[in-house]
């Protein structure tokens, strides 16, 4: 399995990079995870539409050809699974052949319409609002979670 996580954004707060340096690393013991930053725009420079439809541009650059992708576009109006059906998700994906799932994530204005529209599912990580960078954080966690309820290791209670 090959995970690509494309984000808008760089991590500023060195505690996320620690922490988001710590799951890729936990998660290198089951698949192969790549982690993509497109430039996020200047939010105050123009309407939030433009702004979104700019950053759009750059993430469909890293999706848009890869039909052998199961993209998932990480959105507030997503569906919500648990941990245990995330990681169902992925090892169904995996038993059906889909060797590789990318990930996009928006920047503080979330994702364009067109990002949304093109993936094959949209995921709320929660009902709560979560800084972007943060986001990364909670999906990789949920990832490596993920990981070993398939594997049946204990780490999930």
């Amino acid at each position: 399995m090959q995970i690509q996580v494309i984000a808008v954004g760089k991590i500023k707060e060195d505690y996320l990079k620690r922490g988001i340096d710590d799951y890729k690393k936990r998660l290198s013991k089951y698949t192969g995870v790549k982690i993509v930053e497109v430039a996020e725009e200047d939010i105050a420079a123009r309407p939030d539409y433009e702004v979104k439809a700019k950053e759009a541009q750059k993430l469909l650059k890293y999706l848009v050809g890869r039909d052998s992708w199961y993209v998932v576009a990480l959105d507030r109006q997503g569906i919500e699974l648990s941990s245990e059906n995330l990681a169902q998700r992925i090892e169904s994906l995996m038993v059906a052949g889909k060797s590789s799932i990318a990930f996009a994530l928006g920047g503080a204005l979330g994702l364009d319409d067109s990002v949304v529209n093109s993936a094959d599912l949209r995921l709320s990580l929660s009902k709560l609002t979560f800084p972007h960078q943060m986001a990364r954080f909670i999906l990789l966690e949920q990832l490596y979670r993920s990981f070993k309820i398939i594997r049946g290791e204990p780490y999930h209670y």
